[in-house]
């Protein structure tokens, strides 16, 4: 593919595509509209808004604020209507438009108070709007889109080629595994907690593993898998993840295991990477067939209660100059779509795509702010190391064989299931394990089998901890006669983990249990209580995670136990799922974790 440039022509009309803006975005666009149509009318028969004119007057200056990807063409439009003396109010509208990365601003917007330095505010996406709403920061007002740009993979062209582009098409789930099963393709990503790219992305593949799997806690496990992956390779935003593409077509320079060879990334920073004079190889994209997020720029007015009437009206003027012929023309010529999605056929081209691949397809439903809480949560507890004690019920009961599963006992689909849980972790991780039964250790309940510690760690005999925590696990078994001295090992463990509390990791301890408390001189429940409300600290969190384990588990106590340290209580009558249980868990807890 080489370098393009498109015709200077009005953008193509809607083929059916969805609308994209949520019903109150629709209904505040609509009436803004109608509101600005009706005012310019009055102003044209009021010779309030001349065109063509030097502006020598009095000016309405507006601050925008835009996401770097579109900045450039907002700014184009700012230009030409200083250039034709484009009036408000029977002024020269003044536009003055600044560049900043939208996870940022969405930061600041979202603390109160706050003294924004814009009235309009054009993000990458939605999402950013939403945060700064969900966190009761800066009034903001969503009034339409203003462009839109889908997401695909993109791939150097013998990456593309291995992947079978163009005539091969994929699901989110299947690209995706095909892009990382290999282990020849390299894939990065963009940081989602800083890019609504890779948020978005990561979405698509939980939905897709979500339709796959036949439980929700399988496409759990199969999208923290692909997070895990993803995240060997992630860089920190949007212009940080293109730089580690490929700078030119040697095969050195490709072949070089520092750069990547395909990256989830809009059909906008494709075209502008293929275009660009030194973007390096084009890329080829892919579109998944069953259904593609997409960026949708937000125009958001910014505290509009404080700003003036003036300001506001040249809000709405600007926004108009945006959707008219001119400002969707600067929009395209950079590799954006208008804002209801309609594929504009050139620029699908410049940026790499092409037939079968399925780029005129609307797009999938956007995820729920509950879904991406969820998956932030994940994220976080894929890129903050974790240090998590596992206590596991040693208890005779733990013996007992599961209907239904070949003569296996509670404990030996326990070992199993914990060990699976245990591959999932990495190197970087902190993991230790202790057992419980009555008297286990003279008078305690409960013995350290395993230190909390690194996972990649040298020990005495030149393994790792890893292979250490493996052979302790695998040394789990009931103790004869053994009862549940449950109380007395939940204080105990909690304690140790809290005086061993690390900063910068995801601190917890998981329960293991499938009976109720049987030690009669231990600790009651209501003052272990009120014990783990005292040793617990929102600012350095502790979720105690206790999974039980059949109908004797005593799911009421450790619904209380669990609750003052933030954590929570799950049931399973198969121990075999206990490692998804965890990972469930742990990301619901990371996801209400500070960050």
């Amino acid at each position: 593919m080489g370098r393009h440039s498109l015709p200077d022509r009005p953008t193509a009309r809607s083929t059916g595509a969805r609308p994209g803006p949520r019903r109150r975005t629709v209904v505040l666009s609509t009436a803004l509209v109608l509101a600005v149509a009706a005012g310019s009318v009055v102003a044209l028969r009021s010779g309030l808004l001349p065109f063509g004119t030097r502006c020598d007057g009095p000016s309405v200056r507006l601050d925008v604020a835009a996401s770097p990807d579109i900045a450039p063409a907002v700014e184009a439009v700012a230009d030409t209507a200083r250039e034709k003396a484009t009036r408000t109010d029977g002024r020269c509208l003044d536009v003055r438009v600044v560049a900043r990365p939208s996870h940022e601003l969405a930061d600041s917007l979202g603390q109160r108070p706050a003294d924004p330095e814009f009235q309009v505010w054009i993000p990458d996406s939605s999402l950013w709007v939403d945060r700064v709403e969900g966190e009761s920061g800066t009034p903001l007002t969503a009034a339409g889109n203003v462009a839109s740009s889908p997401l695909a993979l993109g791939a150097v062209p013998k990456a593309a080629k291995s992947l079978g582009w163009p005539n091969k098409r994929y699901t989110w789930a299947g690209l995706t595994e095909s892009a990382t099963s290999g282990g020849d393709l390299r894939l990065g990503v963009a940081d989602p907690t800083r890019s609504a790219t890779g948020l978005l992305a990561l979405a698509r593949i939980s939905a897709a593993n979500t339709e796959d799997a036949e439980d929700g806690d399988e496409a759990d496990t199969r999208t923290a898998a692909t997070a895990k992956l993803l995240y060997q390779r992630v860089a920190d935003g949007d212009g940080q993840v293109m730089a580690t593409l490929p700078r030119d077509d040697s095969g050195a320079e490709q072949g070089n295991p520092r750069r990547n060879q395909a990256l989830p990334l809009s059909e906008q920073a494709a075209f502008a990477h293929n275009e660009g004079p030194d973007g390096g190889p084009d890329l080829d994209l892919f579109y998944p067939e069953d259904g593609t997020a997409r960026l949708d720029y937000p125009y958001a007015l910014v505290d509009q209660d404080e700003m003036s009437p003036e300001q506001s009206r040249a809000a709405s003027r600007f926004m108009t100059l945006l959707g008219e012929p001119g400002g969707q023309r600067a929009l395209r010529e950079r590799g954006f779509r208008a804002g209801d999605g309609t594929a504009d056929a050139e620029v699908v081209a410049a940026a790499g795509g092409r037939d079968p691949q399925p780029y005129s397809a609307a797009p999938a439903d956007a995820p729920t702010a509950k879904q991406l809480q969820a998956l932030l949560g994940m994220w976080t507890i894929t890129v903050q190391s974790a240090r998590i004690s596992t206590v596991v019920d040693a208890s005779a009961s733990m013996g007992n064989l599961v209907p239904g599963r070949g003569g296996q006992t509670r404990m030996d689909l326990a070992r199993n299931s914990l060990l699976q849980a245990l591959a999932t972790f990495t190197p970087e991780d902190e993991i230790g394990l202790w057992k419980f039964a009555t008297h286990l250790d003279g008078e305690k309940d409960y013995q350290e089998l395993s230190p909390t510690g690194r996972l990649g760690d040298r020990e005495g005999d030149g393994g790792t901890h890893r292979d250490a925590l493996a052979a302790a696990f695998g040394s789990l078994a009931p103790v004869p006669h053994g009862a549940t001295g449950l109380y007395d090992t939940v204080l105990a463990a909690y304690e140790e983990a809290r005086r061993t509390y690390t900063s910068g990791k995801f601190n917890a301890v998981v329960l293991v249990t499938d009976g109720a408390n049987d030690d009669a001189s231990s600790i009651g429940l209501d003052a272990l209580v009120t014990k783990l409300g005292k040793l617990s600290d929102p600012g350095r969190p502790v979720p105690l995670i206790a999974v039980a384990i059949g109908p004797e588990a005593d799911a009421s106590a450790l619904d209380r136990i669990v609750a003052p340290t933030g954590g929570s209580a799950h049931r399973v009558d198969d121990p075999s799922q206990i490692h998804q249980v965890i990972l469930k868990a742990i990301m619901a807890a990371g996801s209400k974790a500070p960050r």
